[in-house]
């Protein structure tokens, strides 16, 4: 039986923001699960997080089945209750709401969508018009056009930035969603630099490091596959968007939630696999694509690192080790 070759690219799974979200909504159980000094089991309050943590099917069923609730809004949480922010941001109005309701707030925003946030601020207190980059719909979206509704705009393709109009042509900013395809992204910020020559961005990219390490690392394998695995759930932005850069590579791929979720239908005449897994993925969900994959055969697995991740971010002081 021939061996089949699996490109294992690195980085792949979690990344630093996730981690901390994850993290922050584990301690706080933890810390509501303990015994009473007789040994019995106390009265403790729920742990609440407004929408899903991260979005991983796998990550937000395990915390559910260790006790966290999870919600759309915060009229679903009790007053004066813990709530959790998710790791995607939210707009001022939900913070304010929160406050209102006397809510415990414990904000696992990721560092990197709180500097898009404080961008989106900086630019509106200036005058300008800020044109968001990203899709519609996408909470970490929601969120930043939430910092001033009035004067931002959202735009996804290159039709949108040629329709664009604008007040002052020359009072134009850009921010992006963090989790964008880099090229997709250029194109656009090019074609709004093009139009407005004048408009003003970050002096950092706004895309964060782990998309843009996990799509550096999934082109390096992608024309060598026969097909590319992507393991993540269909919500998460940085997952689909590592499916469509392969597909652009020219070679087949499929966005995975689990190792079920794998037929043996695709591998007929493939003998190069390439697999990573979005930012919002455990590790484990890789492992299992790759135990399945062994199933049916001999397989040798090649890993091809572009850049090894060392960033790591701080806990909020809620839940900070002493």
């Amino acid at each position: 039986m021939t061996t089949r070759t699996i490109l294992l690219a690195s980085p792949r799974s979690f990344c630093a923001g996730v981690e901390r979200a994850v993290d922050i909504v584990e301690r706080l159980l933890a810390a509501r699960s303990g015994l009473n000094q007789d040994n019995s089991h106390p009265t403790t309050p729920n742990v609440y997080v407004r929408k899903q943590i991260v979005h991983n099917t796998r990550v937000v069923d395990e915390l559910r089945e260790r006790g966290a609730i999870f919600v759309d809004e915060l009229d679903e949480v009790p007053a004066g209750a813990t709530v959790v922010f998710s790791a995607h941001g939210v707009a001022p109005v939900v913070r304010r709401d929160a406050a209102q309701r006397g809510l415990d707030v414990v904000d696992a925003t990721c560092p990197l969508v709180t500097k898009v946030h404080l961008e989106a601020r900086r630019y509106a207190a200036r005058g300008d018009t800020v044109v968001l980059i990203g899709h519609a719909g996408h909470e970490e979206v929601e969120g930043t056009l939430g910092e001033a509704p009035q004067q931002t705009v959202l735009v996804e393709t290159l039709a949108d930035v040629e329709a664009l109009e604008v007040d002052d042509p020359n009072r134009v900013s850009y921010l992006t969603q963090t989790t964008l395809a880099v090229d997709e992204t250029t194109a656009l910020i090019d074609a709004l630099r093009n139009k407005f020559p004048g408009a003003r961005g970050p002096d950092t990219a706004d895309i964060c490091y782990a998309t843009t390490n996990r799509q550096a690392a999934l082109s390096v394998i992608a024309e060598e596959a026969d097909l590319v695995l992507v393991v993540g759930s269909a919500n998460s932005s940085n997952s689909v968007r590592l499916v469509e850069l392969a597909e652009r590579n020219g070679t087949p791929a499929y966005l995975v939630d689990r190792a079920d979720d794998v037929p043996t239908a695709w591998f007929d005449d493939v003998r190069v696999v390439g697999l990573t897994a979005g930012a919002s993925a455990p590790p484990e969900l890789v492992n299992e694509v790759i135990e399945r994959i062994a199933s049916w055969g001999p397989v040798q697995v090649i890993e091809h690192e572009v850049t090894r991740e060392t960033v790591r971010f701080t806990l909020p002081p809620a839940v900070r080790p002493a």
